[in-house]
């Protein structure tokens, strides 16, 4: 295919993208090196492979020694791919499991320090905000020195401002540590999904995307779990002492993994070969850093608000994501006041939003493989390199948006004392399995559509609206359910995912025709930027 870099093709429902890469912003190649013809080898003519590249050259782009390179991490064997799809999944579980276990000890913390009921939950909005500003932290360093450094750094510091929230003597200093504790541990939540891309092909994504996208949601399912337990029969205090414990976990899990990114893995290569990198297009790093601030923070603002796919997406997931942190405040109310539950029954509850999450796993394979797959590989088959539509990615989420209104409006009206507990409970599997089925199917379609740099901003820009209202939403939720009642509250909740339920559906069929000016967009922005850069 004869075409200049970020030209848009659409034939027969199949989108072919010229992938814009690393090198349209850095100045340096992204491709896998997994290129037909053998592509990707370092001043490839007349040079000796067994000899390695000549020591006098100086390479123009960073790329691997062809398909095979052993030391490419598509190439790793698999024992070792799954261990570095783990760690990071560990952490991100970590990560959001801090979340939630604070959420048991509201009423001890409203007791100990005669605090209101709102006040207590901002130690769980701190640090759920905080966790939305890692994408802004972690990437300009995972660029910089690569993903492995990121992950031994920053959570022993989220383990230290863990033990400092802890020891607080006051609400306002849990706040300050909660909020750097969630800041410190927030990386691995975006630089995670990287991490499994650097090791699984963009044909295996998909399942190892539903493995390790599970564990960021199933920490906040787990979280009242245990912090129900440890709040009553120990204190509020032995929920962070649970999360350093679960901090320590996946550091030393860390401790078993490499660098998987691939510019940082090339550059070290080309030093111990004793080549100079690659000459960068900025003038100083100064320059580089601008450049980087500029495209790390405004363009997944910009792409949320010009972008119709991200920002409606966005809004779709944050929603969903900010009813499931409604619930850590609306099911004590519910079930404590309705059913005369313990604070340890209450957190038991928080299981079927793990049950639910899980179940969205199957789900998200089952797709992958009886409904995209077979289209991956007629692409092969016809010459297009395996090429498909972003728009088949939707499948999961076009079922889910089905269970986010039927979990909710069947929890709504079944919590009634004449109603038996079970079927509140049973409801919000249902909701849970929407929830993460729509969030593999947006992630893998936003990935898919926007490519590389575009599609990690478009990740951001999701991020950062999920997690803000993830923050903001408890601190209303039990005024809604006192004011308007469990019914009607919930219901409210449930109406808006009915008035957003069309998203997934609008897109599978309208999404070829929205798509087509992305590109024009994004060159747009890129112009911008530079211009910035020269400033």
């Amino acid at each position: 295919m004869q075409a200049s870099t970020s030209t848009l093709f659409v034939e027969q429902d199949v989108l072919e993208i010229e992938k814009p890469t690393a090198g349209d912003i850095y100045g340096e190649d992204d491709s896998d090196g997994a290129v037909e013809g053998g592509g990707g080898n370092i001043e490839k003519k007349n040079q000796d492979l067994e000899k390695g590249p000549s020591k006098h050259a100086s390479p123009a782009v960073l790329d691997w020694d062809g398909p095979d390179d052993p030391e490419n991490p598509h190439n790793w064997p698999i024992g070792k791919k799954v261990m570095h799809i783990i760690a990071p999944a560990v952490i991100s579980l970590t990560a959001s499991f801090g979340s939630s276990v604070i959420s048991p000890a509201f009423p001890a913390l409203e007791k100990q320090w005669g605090i209101s009921s709102t006040v207590s939950i901002l130690p769980l909005t701190t640090y759920v905000l905080a966790l939305g500003l890692g994408p802004v932290i972690a990437a300009p360093i995972s660029e910089t020195y690569g993903r492995h450094i990121v992950y031994l750094a920053s959570t022993p510091l989220g383990a230290l401002f863990t033990m400092g929230a802890g020891f607080s003597q006051n609400i306002w200093t849990l706040c300050i540590l909660r909020f750097f504790a969630g800041l410190t541990f927030s990386p691995a939540l975006s630089i995670g999904a990287g991490s499994n891309a650097d090791v699984v092909t963009t044909q295996n994504r998909a399942t190892a995307s539903a493995f390790y996208i599970l564990s960021p949601f199933l920490g906040p399912a787990l979280g009242p779990v245990i912090g129900s337990f440890v709040t009553v029969r120990k204190s509020w205090r032995w929920t962070q002492w649970t999360l350093i414990f679960f901090a320590i976990f996946s550091f030393l899990l860390t401790l078993f993994t490499h660098e998987t990114y691939k510019k940082a893995l090339l550059l070290r290569r080309l030093k111990s070969r004793g080549l100079p990198p690659p000459p960068s297009p900025f003038p100083s790093t100064l320059a580089k850093l601008k450049f980087f601030l500029t495209v790390t923070l405004l363009r997944p603002l910009h792409m949320l608000v010009t972008e119709p796919i991200v920002g409606f997406f966005s809004l779709y997931v944050a929603f969903n994501f900010a009813v499931l942190f409604c619930f850590f405040t609306a099911f004590p109310c519910v079930f404590e006041s309705m059913y005369g539950f313990s604070t340890e029954q209450t957190g038991l509850v928080f299981l079927a939003i793990g049950v639910g999450c899980v179940l969205a796993v199957p789900t998200t394979i089952l797709c992958d493989i009886y409904l995209y797959q077979p289209r991956f590989r007629a692409s092969k088959a016809a010459g297009k390199g395996g090429v498909v539509a972003p728009e088949y990615r939707l499948y999961p989420a076009m079922m889910g948006s089905v269970g986010l209104p039927l979990g909710l409006f069947w929890f709504a009206w079944t919590a009634k004392r004449d109603v038996p507990w079970a079927s509140p409970v049973v409801a919000a599997i249902p909701f849970a399995w929407g929830n993460l089925s729509i969030f593999l199917s947006a992630a893998n379609y936003l990935i898919d559509t926007y490519q590389a740099l575009n599609g990690a901003s478009a990740l951001a820009a999701n991020g950062f609206l999920r997690y803000t209202l993830g923050a903001v939403f408890p601190l209303f939720t039990l005024q809604m359910y006192r004011g308007l009642g469990i019914g009607w509250a919930t219901s409210l909740l449930g109406f808006v995912t009915v008035a957003l339920m069309p998203v997934p559906w609008v897109l599978f069929k309208y999404g070829k025709e929205i798509r087509g000016g992305v590109v024009m967009r994004l060159r747009k922005f890129r112009c911008f930027a530079l211009e910035r850069e020269k400033i």
